[in-house]
């Protein structure tokens, strides 16, 4: 089965992408609702405009309509990624009624060496080579990435106070962490999660000790069942 990336749904040209790839077709993979357009539909943080993305707003209308505790399969189908598959969408504007590979866009950067190709190196030539590495080096240290990340935060039961839950989980500070849109999503038998963004700061902030160490300790845990990433891009 192939698989189709959707990357930064959360930005236009996300969105443009799902738009193209969703024209006349009613569901992301086959006839009917599957995990694939749970996953999707968690991705995008609010309706598409009807008028700018007509398919993809009327898709997240009628998943919205359906969501429930259960799927037919696994969402194998999709995944979301960094990278924004420019390949795909030119394929998908072109005529595409069905799933593409992936193409992935290679740069190669080559880095000049400052290599003495006539002849040995004096020690002024070494000292200055060496500088130069020292420098780059330092230069590398400075430089932190930073990722984009979407995460479910679910609750105990329908009798949690989702308010609460959304205060305790933006209570929590770190260096590096900035909280961003969220909105709360239905998964049945009237219990909702939230999925909230967040941007981090690589070197400084890990996803799994924020998990594990503060939302899902005394005293968030009075609200907070377990938490989920559904989609980590880099910036």
């Amino acid at each position: 089965m192939a698989v189709i990336t959707f990357s930064d749904l959360h930005t236009e040209a996300g969105l443009r992408f799902l738009e193209s790839f969703l024209s006349g077709k009613t569901y992301i993979s086959g006839n009917q609702i599957t995990k694939d357009d749970v996953k999707v539909y968690a991705a995008v943080l609010e309706k598409p405009n009807a008028d700018l993305y007509p398919s993809a707003s009327k898709w997240y209308d009628c998943v919205a309509s359906k969501l429930a505790t259960s799927f037919p399969g696994k969402a194998a189908g999709v995944r979301i990624s960094a990278q924004a598959p420019s390949a795909e969408a030119a394929l998908v504007n072109g005529a595409v009624n069905g799933v593409t590979n992936g193409v992935a866009k290679e740069d190669a950067a080559d880095e000049d060496d400052d290599l003495d190709l006539f002849g040995d190196e004096t020690e002024e030539e070494k000292k200055a080579a060496e500088a130069r590495d020292q420098a780059k080096a330092s230069t590398k240290k400075k430089e932190s990435g930073k990722s984009s990340v979407l995460m479910d935060v679910k609750p105990w039961d329908d009798e949690t106070d989702m308010k609460k839950l959304e205060e305790a989980v933006r209570s929590v500070e770190m260096e590096g962490l900035l909280w961003g849109a969220s909105k709360l999503v239905p998964v049945g038998y009237g219990i909702k999660k939230l999925t909230i963004m967040m941007t981090i700061v690589d070197d400084l902030v890990s996803v799994d000790t924020l998990i594990e160490e503060r939302l899902t300790v005394e005293p968030i845990n009075e609200y907070v069942q377990s938490c989920d990433i559904v989609a980590f891009n880099k910036i």
